[in-house]
C-alpha cells in the first residue's frame, strides 16, 4: 500500500459522511398549515435552501452529516428557495422571522421556537430545542 492510499478521495468522504434525511419537500403554501397542526403533536424542522449558493450546500451537507433523529422526534421539511420564493416569504411571515438562506427553523405548538442561519446551522444542536 502506497503514502497516497491511506487517504480517501473527496467523493468517498462525502458519501460515507452524509446521512440520509427522509425531507418533505415544501411545495404547496397549504403545507404551511400542516405544518403548524403537526408541530402540536411532533416538532417540525423546516430547511431552507438555496440550490445555487455555495453556502448554503455547505450548510446542507454539514447539516445532513451530523442529522440524526427518526420522524419520530421531528419532520424534517425542505424548501428549495429557487423554486418557491413565494413560500420562504410566507414562512417569514406565519411563523414571524426574518428570512434567511440557508436557514433553518424548528416549529413546535405552531410558532418558531427556533431558527438560525448560515454557519450556525447545526443539526446536533436541535437535540437541546426538541
Amino acid at each position: 500500500m502506497g503514502f497516497f492510499d491511506k487517504f480517501k478521495s473527496a467523493s468517498d468522504i462525502a458519501k460515507e459522511e452524509i446521512n440520509e434525511v427522509k425531507w418533505i419537500q415544501l411545495e404547496r403554501l397549504e403545507q404551511l398549515d400542516e405544518i403548524a397542526e403537526i408541530s402540536n403533536a411532533v416538532p417540525v424542522l423546516i430547511f431552507k435552501h438555496s440550490t445555487t449558493c455555495g453556502i448554503s450546500r455547505m450548510a446542507l451537507r454539514g447539516f445532513e452529516k451530523n442529522y440524526n433523529y427518526d420522524k419520530k422526534e421531528i419532520e424534517p421539511y425542505f424548501l428549495d428557495l429557487k423554486q418557491h420564493r413565494d413560500i420562504s416569504q410566507a414562512i417569514a411571515e406565519k411563523f414571524n422571522v426574518r428570512h434567511e438562506s440557508p436557514q433553518v427553523l424548528l416549529i413546535k405548538n405552531g410558532a418558531a421556537v427556533y431558527n438560525t442561519s448560515h454557519s450556525d446551522i447545526d443539526a446536533s444542536v436541535l437535540k437541546q430545542k426538541i
